[in-house]
């Protein structure tokens, strides 16, 4: 099949690639950009592994054919921190002992920042309905759920 353009914004720079429109965007973040952060678990969006943040929402990028992401704002685990300056999530899971395995954490994150971008103050409840499509088989979730209070705490006083 013949390769098409598609341009769209990723982690706020403007990115225009040649992609084969039956790719997912998980496959195009993975394999041509190398951002691999984002992790390939059930390739059914059921496991949440590949959760990125597509024009504010937290999707599977494991179901998004790339050519619906055309002249749209995509975010992944890589564009939201650093190693030198970690994202409150980031530092949150750190301290509050959020991570074992790690595998399930990028999108964990994902998902947690689309609901504090949107809710500053989130419940228990809230907190559990956001993280709900991702699945940790390690740390259980009651961690979880402390770094994202925590984070958000962080981020209402700064």
């Amino acid at each position: 099949m013949s390769k098409l353009k598609v341009a769209f914004q990723l982690n706020d720079k403007d990115v225009a690639l040649s992609v084969d429109p039956n790719d997912t965007l998980l496959d195009v973040l993975r394999g041509q950009l190398n951002l691999t952060g984002t992790k390939k678990g059930c390739g059914k969006g059921e496991c949440g592994a590949c959760t990125v943040i597509l024009d504010g929402e937290a999707v599977n990028a494991c179901l998004i054919p790339i050519m619906k992401v055309m002249g749209r704002s995509v975010q992944t685990i890589e564009g939201i921190g650093d190693e030198k300056n970690l994202h409150p999530l980031q530092e949150a899971f750190i301290d509050k002992g959020a991570i074992q395995c790690g595998y399930c954490t990028p999108g964990m994150i994902m998902s947690s920042k689309a609901l504090l971008d949107k809710t500053k103050s989130p419940t228990q409840s809230e907190i559990r309905e956001a993280i709900a499509g991702n699945i940790c088989r390690c740390t259980g979730y009651v961690k979880i759920e402390e770094a994202v209070q925590a984070a958000a705490e962080k981020m209402r006083d700064s």
